[in-house]
């Protein structure tokens, strides 16, 4: 499968935080963290309660997105839907 433009562009990031950047703002929870690969943004995965990764995706337009988990290097686009490993 070849990789969409974006995924092919996109570059490692250093995240901004540790944690979910909204969810330690209002003591929340979160499941999963996601970095953005734009802008180093953290925001937690689509099963914690606030899904405050892709709202950062709906806000900003940042199309790519890499799990911040430890062991996993999995990157998603948004636009084209499409994950690589």
């Amino acid at each position: 499968m070849k990789l969409c433009e974006h995924l092919a562009a996109a570059k490692p990031h250093h995240p901004n935080t540790t944690g979910c950047e909204e969810c330690m703002k209002t003591n929340s929870w979160w499941v999963h963290l996601r970095t953005c690969l734009t802008c180093g943004h953290v925001g937690c995965c689509d099963s914690s309660p606030n899904k405050h990764a892709t709202r950062h995706f709906h806000a900003t337009h940042h199309p790519v997105m890499q799990s911040h988990e430890p062991g996993e290097h999995w990157r998603f686009c948004f636009v084209d839907d499409q994950m690589v490993d």
